[in-house]
């Protein structure tokens, strides 16, 4: 079990919560010019790491906010959870 910490609500069990994939993926610009295999880039490839790597999650049972965590993969620790305007802790990923 994850022991995740809202930033508004605070910490709740992982079970309030729903994962939603990788933070800071910029959506492209001009989607209509985007190629069948730049889109499919776009919605289906992300970054697998080994280590620290940053998720967004929504709080489904509580405030239904969506914010980014930072997660270790290797170990499911949660390193820090920080709201979607708010900088990457750490640097980028």
């Amino acid at each position: 079990m994850l022991l995740i910490t809202c930033p508004w609500c605070g910490p709740r069990n992982e079970t309030e919560y729903h994962y939603g994939g990788q933070a800071h993926v910029p959506h492209p610009e001009s989607p209509a010019d985007l190629t069948d295999e730049q889109w499919a880039e776009y919605v289906f490839y992300r970054d697998n790491p080994k280590g620290p790597f940053a998720e967004r999650w929504m709080h489904s049972i509580g405030c239904r906010r969506w914010f980014n965590v930072l997660r270790d993969t290797a170990t499911h620790e949660v390193l820090t959870s920080y709201r979607p305007d708010e900088p990457r802790p750490g640097g980028n990923r």
